[in-house]
């Protein structure tokens, strides 16, 4: 098993062009299922699935984890189908343990502006980092963008005259992501100082000419975070679910959020819809006469 699983992550890393953070992700829960069976991938059977759901059970692994460890192996063996290795996929059938979905933390409108708009020395930046974060945060906010995939962005991957950067999402997906005015006049202004300038450079740079780490990113968000916000809890999906839940706001498109976000399934696009609800039962209740008139009337009740 170990010689298909290897090919498979290779797979991964050269032709779905999956991240380091999800290959390590598939590595680690296949090296545990094959830990636990040391046998032939055409001899794994349905049962032997069942049984490794029972093993992550009692190894105290919460619902998430469970799913996420299987949802490894059912891909695992549906590329060994397609590469005619194995007949069928053992882990089809299997029975996850289901998984409260949390709403995604998001930006409030006041927040989105004091991160952007905050007239201080962090909003009014100076020096090439503070230029380069700028421009990843309008990137990362402004066009919704993965982490990934902004930390994958060359310089020949922009359009500035057409509006529009190229980004190669996920599953070596490629789509035209817009770029907004602001965001726009960030990339110019970081442009102008970027230490290299041939058109394959990457974008955004870390140490030197190098591309800039994802953990670089994530550290400079908390710092901003903390400057303009009074807090370190921001990172980069925050910014992508802000600009999802936004959008689904001002528009109601939710056809055009998951273009925008480059969703395989408009499923996993619904879930800003319940964001977007809540929104919306807020202002009908703060603004709605008839959400008034009712509140009226069951006082008027209770005071009876």
């Amino acid at each position: 098993m170990k010689d298909s699983i290897t090919n498979y992550i290779e797979y991964l890393a050269n032709e779905r062009r999956y991240s380091l953070h999800t290959i390590d992700g598939y590595k680690r829960e296949l090296a545990r299922f094959a830990c636990l069976f040391p046998i032939t991938c055409a001899e794994v059977r349905p049962h032997h699935i069942t049984h490794f759901i029972g093993h992550l059970h009692e190894q105290g692994l919460k619902p998430k984890s469970i799913q996420r460890a299987v949802s490894a192996v059912r891909s695992f063996f549906s590329y060994l189908v397609k590469t005619e290795s194995v007949r069928q996929n053992p882990a089809t059938g299997a029975v996850i343990p289901k998984v409260a979905h949390k709403l995604p933390n998001v930006l409030d409108p006041d927040q989105a502006s004091a991160l952007f708009d905050k007239p201080d020395k962090a909003s009014t930046p100076v020096n090439p980092k503070d230029l380069r974060d700028q421009a990843i945060l309008e990137v990362l906010y402004g066009s919704g963008l993965r982490l990934s995939e902004a930390v994958g962005l060359n310089i020949s991957d922009l359009d500035l005259p057409q509006g529009y950067a190229r980004v190669i999402g996920k599953g070596n997906k490629v789509r035209n992501a817009p770029l907004g005015r602001q965001c726009i006049l960030a990339l110019q202004r970081w442009l102008a100082v970027h230490p290299r300038r041939d058109l394959q450079a990457p974008l955004f740079t870390g140490r030197g000419s190098q591309r800039i780490a994802p953990r670089t990113i994530q550290q400079r968000l908390k710092r901003i975070a903390v400057d303009r916000l009074g807090t370190d809890q921001l990172h980069p999906h925050m910014l992508r679910h802000s600009f999802a839940t936004h959008m689904l706001e001002s528009s109601g498109d939710l056809r055009a959020v998951q273009e925008l976000l480059g969703h395989a399934d408009i499923a996993t696009t619904q879930i800003y819809t319940h964001l977007d609800f809540q929104h919306l039962a807020k202002v009908y209740d703060d603004a709605h006469p008839r959400a008034h008139a009712a509140t009226d009337k069951n006082e008027a009740d209770i005071g009876s």
